[in-house]
């Protein structure tokens, strides 16, 4: 695989809820926006990166990146920010990151591409000590008229699709940490530790 098959995709479309409507991918730590610690991570590891935003969309586009914002109505979610990317993507695969999760792995795109090829599988995500992280995923773009038959359907969540394709699961337990994510503003306060 040659980086520049993958178009990576930040996820920081969201309300942010759990972050009392806070933009959780501009939330600060250690002085930089999360998505910041992401980009750093994600960027090594794909030829281009878009971020999937629908909110303070000049702000994410500093980033110096394409901004992307759903085409569905109203906060549909993740897959309606990947729908997104896949639409705009001129690459044959998607690598796939939540905003809120600074310390991903750095070989995250060739371990969920190995084993994807090996399985002849549509779609790969992380698992590591028991829990999927499926905001994390190495998709084929091929996959495009699918995700736009099960949104135009209705369906929205993570699971559901990935159980409609051949998903595999790729064992991560040797960096379990890696995938801990920022889901509140206490998160954020207590955490007392920067990735390097």
């Amino acid at each position: 695989m040659h980086r520049d098959e993958l178009t990576g995709v930040i996820l920081a479309g969201g309300e942010g809820r759990r972050m009392g409507g806070a933009d959780k991918g501009l939330q600060l730590l250690d002085g930089r926006p999360l998505v910041h610690w992401v980009l750093d991570r994600l960027r090594p590891q794909v030829g281009r990166v878009v971020i999937s935003a629908n909110r303070n969309l000049g702000r994410y586009r500093e980033f110096g990146c394409p901004v992307l914002s759903d085409t569905l109505a109203g906060f549909a979610g993740p897959l309606a920010g990947l729908q997104a990317a896949m639409a705009e993507a001129g690459t044959p695969f998607l690598l796939v990151a939540p905003c809120d999760s600074p310390g991903m792995p750095g070989d995250l795109g060739i371990r969920l591409f190995e084993a994807l090829e090996t399985a002849r599988a549509d779609l790969a995500v992380p698992r590591a000590e028991g829990r999927v992280h499926r905001a994390f995923c190495l998709v084929r773009r091929e996959l495009l008229p699918r995700l736009d038959a099960f949104l135009a359907d209705g369906g929205r969540k993570l699971g559901l699709w990935h159980e409609s394709l051949n998903t595999v699961e790729v064992d991560f337990d040797d960096r379990a940490g890696a995938f801990a994510n920022i889901n509140s503003l206490a998160d954020l306060e207590q955490l007392a530790w920067a990735p390097r």
